[in-house]
């Protein structure tokens, strides 16, 4: 499987779920059934390749922005809806993470943001193709700390200072 066609099927299923990210996972599960067990651990290492990729302070921040805080698992839940997001908004989100401030239509904390059950897709289409878990994908792991530079998420000039378009626009009232 190559990029192109990981980012079809993330489009493609996003786009069926209208939005919601636990109906996009559902039917990311049902995609990933119809293709063989080595594709679906392709695309387990292009989705795990990103989330590292995103594992950045800045982005971060953004989700703190846009949760209204966000813990180690929010962060990684966030990022795992980053992808969900589709090629666009995830590499401008990784060139600029102020750009969702422009990628994003709309954000409502209730429901954007936690793509938990994405993460788990390819296993689970995998154990329901093999009966058996998904082996390690060979993957380098993921840095011991984010990447750039920390951010006090405590610091509400800090942030707004940091990524400006998005506290304007997603910030706090």
């Amino acid at each position: 499987m190559d990029e192109t066609e990981f980012w079809e099927i993330i489009d493609s299923t996003r786009e069926a779920a209208e939005g919601d990210p636990e109906d996009h996972a559902d039917l990311l599960v049902e995609r990933l059934v119809q293709l063989d067990p080595d594709s679906v651990l392709d695309f387990a290492r292009h989705f795990e390749a990103r989330y590292n990729r995103a594992y950045h302070w800045d982005l971060w921040g953004a989700a703190t922005v846009l949760l209204g805080g966000a813990s180690d698992d929010a962060f990684d839940y966030f990022r795992c809806w980053l992808i969900g997001q589709g090629r666009e908004v995830f590499e401008g989100a990784l060139h600029d993470p102020d750009s969702l401030a422009e990628l994003l239509e709309d954000f409502d904390e209730r429901i954007d943001g936690d793509g938990e059950e994405l993460g788990y897709a390819a296993d689970e289409a995998y154990e329901q193709l093999t009966g058996v878990v998904a082996p390690d994908l060979g993957l380098p792991p993921q840095a011991a700390e984010p990447l750039g530079s920390p951010v006090d998420f405590e610091n509400d000039e800090a942030l707004a200072a940091r990524l400006p378009e998005l506290w304007d626009r997603f910030g706090p009232r």
